[in-house]
């Protein structure tokens, strides 16, 4: 393997960083290559960034994405003409699949979700049978492994500490016959089912509404012990959201969305109607 030369330094190639793979991950690749060529470690960079020397090395490996605060913090301690901060800001803007995998990671961790589906059920919510219809419908090369997946997500609203979430949905979403009536007779009636559950609180948006904020797409907001995200999801992937600026606005469309929507029981209700009309 040929060496990386950088000032007098000579380094190899990071090991499991590939930075052809992505824009994030030629980020998290310069991060450790920057740091090793000025010889610091981990724990002296994150005095730098005012964080820890695992909140570093979640940064070199892809775990997290830096902040847009920590890119500039680095591009003015190290020189670099705002290298981070301009390489950050077109990986933030672009389409990128490896989000996901990031956001089931919060996901796992979080305390409270605050989620808005606008034509299909919140994949936490699911029945396998409804969530094995659109895997089919997406053409997904391993149907049954990518299920399995899903339905282990949704173990976060069990247990003896389940984190708590609240949904909106929109009426539409009710409607739509994915799987056929059978599989949406089976996907309603759970989803009455869990509104009842304590750490579940599930609104439906009425089509009498019109036109309202949740019509652009759906999303998701994670709050974890000290962190808040946004997930906006997307074809072929979606982008995660981590700038506190940008999560208040979608936290914020969230309260507005719900101030339209129908109660817990106006819900539970709607639901019953769905379900009876499933045949």
């Amino acid at each position: 393997m040929d060496a990386v030369y950088f000032g007098r330094l000579v380094m190899a190639p990071m090991p499991g960083i590939d930075p052809e793979e992505s824009l994030w991950s030629w980020l998290a690749f310069d991060l450790r290559f920057y740091r090793e060529g000025r010889g610091l470690t981990q724990a002296e960079v994150g005095k730098i960034l005012g964080v820890t020397k695992q909140q570093v090395h979640n940064l070199e490996s892809g775990i997290r994405k830096p902040n847009k605060m920590q890119a500039q913090t680095l591009d003015a301690a190290w020189g670099t003409g705002g290298h981070f901060a301009r390489l950050r800001k077109f990986a933030e803007e672009g389409h990128d699949r490896n989000w996901f995998r990031t956001f089931v990671l919060y996901e796992a961790r979080a305390r409270v979700i605050k989620a808005y589906t606008s034509s299909i059920i919140h994949g936490l919510l699911q029945t396998p049978d409804y969530a094995r219809a659109l895997l089919v419908a997406g053409h997904i090369g391993d149907v049954e492994t990518a299920l399995a997946a899903r339905m282990s997500r949704q173990e976060v609203l069990r247990g003896e500490r389940p984190t708590e979430m609240w949904v909106l949905v929109n009426e539409s979403a009710l409607e739509q016959p994915v799987g056929g009536p059978s599989v949406m007779r089976g996907q309603l009636a759970h989803l009455l089912a869990v509104s009842c559950w304590p750490n579940v609180v599930l609104r439906a948006v009425p089509r009498r509404v019109g036109a309202h904020m949740g019509l652009d797409g759906s999303f998701t907001l994670i709050s974890t012990k000290s962190e808040r995200v946004a997930y906006l999801e997307a074809f072929g992937g979606g982008r995660l959201a981590q700038e506190s600026a940008e999560v208040a606005d979608f936290a914020l469309r969230f309260d507005r969305i719900g101030a339209d929507a129908l109660s817990r029981t106006d819900s539970r209700m709607l639901i019953e109607r769905k379900l009876e009309g499933a045949v």
